[in-house]
This record gives structure tokens, sequence and C-alpha cells, in this order.
């Protein structure tokens, strides 16, 4: 583990706390967005200096490894976090259970109004996080990275969307909104370099192609 995402992983989990001490859901209107990535130019920089390795195995890996979804502020896990960041006018009951709004879906273009039609994707996959590096990690880490409200790494999204993409990376799956494309690959490669996770010769040539165009 270097030195760097130490240091990084220490901020997230500080971060984290004074969140929950603060309380997430105080502002008037929804950002109604995850974090916005680096632009294109940072994009390409960072992706040139991303470790290029052959993907790691899934041995040992369970999503229970990546502690999720977790309590942020009051009864409100990280799920109904995004769930209000993403949403239009997010009315939420006292279990902080989106009960109404509205979602637009930036993968597929749909908009939904009940949250049960929603996911919250990871951009950069659990599966694919312990296979580029995240294996490694301790349970408080991988914690960290899967409840990251940060980094551009959490999204609502259309809940088959999200499972048609599974763990694919970006040279087996892209968001069929070619409007999305670029932002995806700069989220993409912004909470790769974050993590200081690994990419693999196909995923970067796929990366490298979208960022060029953008």
């Amino acid at each position: 583990m270097s030195g760097v995402y130490a240091r990084r992983i220490a901020v997230v989990a500080a971060s984290a706390a004074f969140a929950a001490t603060t309380g997430l859901l105080t502002a008037p209107t929804a950002q109604a967005a995850m974090p916005t990535p680096v632009s294109a130019s940072t994009a390409r920089t960072y992706l040139s200096e991303l470790t290029v390795s052959a993907e790691g195995s899934s041995d040992g890996y369970s999503r229970d490894k990546f502690p999720h979804w977790i309590t942020q502020s009051g009864a409100c896990n990280t799920r109904e976090v995004v769930l209000e960041r993403d949403g239009t006018n997010v009315e939420q009951n006292s279990s902080c259970a989106a009960v109404s709004g509205s979602w637009y879906s930036e993968y597929d273009g749909a908009t939904w109004t009940a949250a049960s039609d929603l996911d919250i994707d990871h951009m950069v996959p659990l599966a694919e996080a312990w296979r580029s590096g995240a294996s490694s990690w301790t349970t408080a880490q991988r914690q960290a990275y899967a409840n990251d409200l940060t980094r551009p790494q959490l999204i609502a999204v259309t809940d088959n969307v999200n499972q048609s993409k599974g763990d694919k990376d970006p040279a087996k799956w892209m968001p069929s909104r070619t409007a999305y494309k670029c932002t995806y690959a700069r989220a993409w490669v912004h909470v790769k370099h974050y993590y200081d996770l690994t990419v693999d010769s196909a995923e970067k040539s796929a990366l490298q192609s979208i960022l060029n165009g953008c």
C-alpha cells in the first residue's frame, strides 16, 4: 500500500466522520449530480500515470468485504444520501427512505419516479477494484471506497442498466447514452488514479480512445 494512498484513505475516513456529525441532508436543494470528475486533459494525464497490469484474480472476492451502505447521518445510509443528491424534489420519510422524487439516469437517459427503480452504481465496480489492487486493502479501506461520496464513484442509475454493467470495465461496457461517455471515462480514470488502482491494456486503450475524442 503506497504512503500516498494511506494518507488519502485517512482523509476519506475523516471526511466521513465530519459528515456524520454535521448532517448531510440540510441543503435546501439537491446537488442533482455526482461530484464532477477531472477534465478530459487531466484524465488523459492521470491515465498515463496508472500502472498497466494484467487484471488480478477474483479469488477471495466478496461484496461483504466492501461494507456498504454505511450510515452517513442520522438514519441515512449512503444509498439514501445519493438518491437525495442525484434526484429532483426528493422527499424522505423519518427513516430517510426516498418516498417521492424524480431521477434521471445518465447512463441511458431514462427518468424514474420510484426509488426502487434505481441502483447506486459504483463507477469502478467493487469486483473490478478487487482485481485492480483492492484485494490487498484492509476492510476499513474497502468500506471507505465503497461509500465514497467525495470522488465521482457513486451515481444513481436505472437498476437493470447497472446490472448489465456488472463488474465490466470500459473495454467491455460503456453507457448507451453517447453524451455521457466522456464523463464516464473521466470519472473512471479519476477514481482509479485516486485509489492507485491498476488498469489492464484493453481497458487503457478503450479509455484512451474515448478521452481522445472528448
